[in-house]
């Protein structure tokens, strides 16, 4: 997460703020209208997505701003906003395309091909970022990818009942639609590397030049007879004197008489 040359802490402060815009922008402008809601008592069935209606076609923008009650609002919060600020601090050249394309995709889907009532709700958007963010980690096969998506796997995986069909009072088309959509995402972009994980790929062991000069003997000692390993040691002897010729230590040496 930090980088020596990169990543400061007041850039890392900066991207954590930045990350935290727009979560809690979409989550203040979800309960402003569930406000609005209440406090005019209009229908939110009337803006949901009504499969193959035409007046049902608003609900792909309107319907993931709709809720039916307080707590089917604040069911959605928690994990919108965390999602998506998860998504935007480490995967922020993509997150903003994966989260519109798992928005407008998951609802498109859900008008062509869900049973014929008004679907609300932000649900279908949360289990595309649950997919997005799990897929990428085996798309992109990166460790702190793996990692996040063990860590998403393990906060929401109960959701994933969620795609179970016939359950009454909820959505389930838009669960697993928008967990396709984000599956999807994740593929889509799974080729546009982070900078991180560029610097993993670029660097992942030492350079195999560095690593042949480790070896504590040569790597063809083994092949060579002993014959052959007798013969180098006499040349290296007769070089040895050559450099040499009085056949003992350097002249400095003052321990040696001559």
């Amino acid at each position: 997460m930090l980088d020596s040359e990169s990543d400061s802490l007041h850039l890392t402060r900066q991207h954590l703020l930045e990350s935290l815009r727009f979560p809690f922008l979409a989550v203040a402008f979800i309960w402003l209208i569930h406000l609005w809601q209440v406090t005019d008592g209009f229908d939110p069935g009337a803006y949901g997505i009504m499969s193959r209606r035409a007046w049902g076609l608003r609900g792909i923008v309107t319907a993931p701003l709709i809720h039916g009650s307080w707590k089917h609002l604040i069911s959605n919060t928690v994990p919108l906003f965390v999602l998506t600020f998860i998504s935007l601090y480490f995967y922020r050249k993509v997150a903003m395309r994966a989260f519109w394309l798992v928005y407008f995709l998951t609802g498109a889907a859900v008008w062509l091909f869900a049973r014929p009532v008004s679907h609300i709700g932000a649900s279908g958007v949360i289990y595309g970022l649950v997919a997005f963010m799990f897929w990428n980690g085996i798309f992109r096969r990166s460790l702190r990818s793996i990692v996040l998506a063990a860590i998403v796997m393990l906060l929401y995986s109960g959701m994933f009942l969620g795609v179970l069909p016939d359950q009454e009072g909820i959505s389930w088309e838009s669960h697993l639609i928008g967990s396709l959509a984000g599956i999807f995402a994740a593929f889509l972009f799974k080729g546009e590397l982070e900078d991180e994980e560029a610097k993993e790929r670029e660097h992942p062991f030492a350079d195999e030049e560095e690593m042949e000069k480790t070896f504590f003997l040569p790597q063809d000692i083994f092949e060579k007879t002993k014959a052959q390993r007798a013969e180098e040691a006499e040349e290296a002897r007769r070089k040895a004197q050559e450099d040499n010729p009085f056949g003992g230590p350097p002249f400095w040496n003052q321990s040696q008489t001559w």
